[in-house]
This record gives structure tokens, sequence and C-alpha cells, in this order.
């Protein structure tokens, strides 16, 4: 196995956790966006991290979160990790990470050249970067659509300042080909291990996370 970590997002359950784990998946997310269809309540993300293993880092996925739901959240739920996923400023990202004292990645959404430059902003600020699909205008979801963007786009990109994580519209069956064409060492998954919306599929997980470490 080489060195490549993986992220399972937008857990619902037991078994997502337990597949994700036994898997061998380095982080695994829970979504705090009522509009997705891999929202958790707080409670049930309690729970959840509750099973996850020693080392297995937790994240907490928010969009455009106010201070109060994350303080609701981080009061509850053990957590290792904050992610970023809406409009945040760097500002708001470096508020983020020092009032809460946990590791923030931001997701930053990518259609064309245009959007790289924003990058270098962020990893000024943010512990971690995710470089996710840019959505479409009129999407609901600013991520977990299962849309790809030009991965040539970061061909070379591989030393950021910060570690960073290649999403969108990743599957088993193409991972390994985005891993080489981006020269990332992480990987993040939600909708391409699922066989429904929100529901996720053990073999897919284990085929996901074998095909893009065993490259």
């Amino acid at each position: 196995m080489n060195d490549i970590r993986v992220k399972i997002c937008g857990l619902r359950s037991g078994d997502d956790v337990t597949a994700a784990a036994q898997a061998g998946a380095a982080y695994v997310g829970f979504v705090f966006f009522p509009k997705s269809p891999r929202y958790v309540q707080i409670d049930q993300a309690a729970t959840l991290a509750a099973l996850a293993p020693v080392g297995l880092c937790k994240v907490a996925l928010t969009v455009n979160a106010s201070n109060a739901e994350l303080d609701a959240i981080t009061a509850k739920v053990p957590l290792d990790m904050l992610q970023l996923h809406g409009v945040e400023s760097p500002e708001r990202v470096a508020e983020v990470k020092a009032r809460y004292g946990l590791p923030v990645m931001k997701a930053i959404g990518v259609a064309d050249a245009s959007d790289l430059p924003q990058i270098d902003a962020y990893s000024a600020v943010a512990d971690q970067l995710l470089i996710d699909a840019k959505p479409p205008r009129d999407a609901e979801l600013p991520g977990g659509n299962g849309l790809a963007f030009d991965w040539r786009l970061l061909a070379g990109r591989k030393y950021w300042q910060r570690p960073w994580m290649l999403a969108g519209g990743l599957t088993p069956d193409n991972v390994a080909e985005a891993l080489r064409m981006t020269g990332a060492n992480q990987v993040d998954v939600s909708s391409g291990v699922e066989v429904a919306p929100g529901q996720k599929d053990a073999d897919l997980i284990r085929a996901f996370v074998g095909a893009a470490t065993s490259r």
C-alpha cells in the first residue's frame, strides 16, 4: 500500500463508519448541511463519531455555518477537523481556526484556470485544502454533485503551501487516473461510493480505497 490517504464523506450510519475504517480510509466526513441527502443531525453525528477507531480523522462538513451552529456541533461531536465548504473568506477561515482550536480544511471549487489563484490565498490560512469541482450555478449543493473538473489544471501543482485533497466526481473506476494526472496524495469521495443519494455501499468503499492505495 502506498501513502495515498482517502476521505469517505457523507457517512450516515454505523455500518458506513465501520466500512470506511475497515477499508483503510484515513478520514470520515459528516455533513451538517440540511439540504444535503447526506445530512446528519448533531446527536446522530456524535454517535457515529464515537464509533470511529482511534486514528481515523473525524471531519465535520459545514456550509457558511455561524458561530452558533459551529458551537453546537463542536460541543457534542468529538471531531478532529472542520471542513468549510461554503463561500467563507480567508478571514473567516482564520477566525474559525482560532475560535475552535481545530485544524480547518477549506473547500475550493474549480471549473477553469481562473479559479486557481484563490487556492494560494486560502493556503495561507487553512490547514488543508480540498480542491473540488465548482458546482453549477443552479445547484443546491456546494459539493457531492458527482461532477469532475479538468484534472489537467492541477498537473504540476503538487506543492502548495498546505496539504491538499482532490474531490469531485471520483469513483473506484477513475480515482487511479485522477491521482496520476494531478499528483494528489489525498482524495475525497462521497457520491462515488453510493448506490443512491446518501446511501453508501461497503463494496464500493472498499473498491475505492483499494483503487486509490494500490496503484
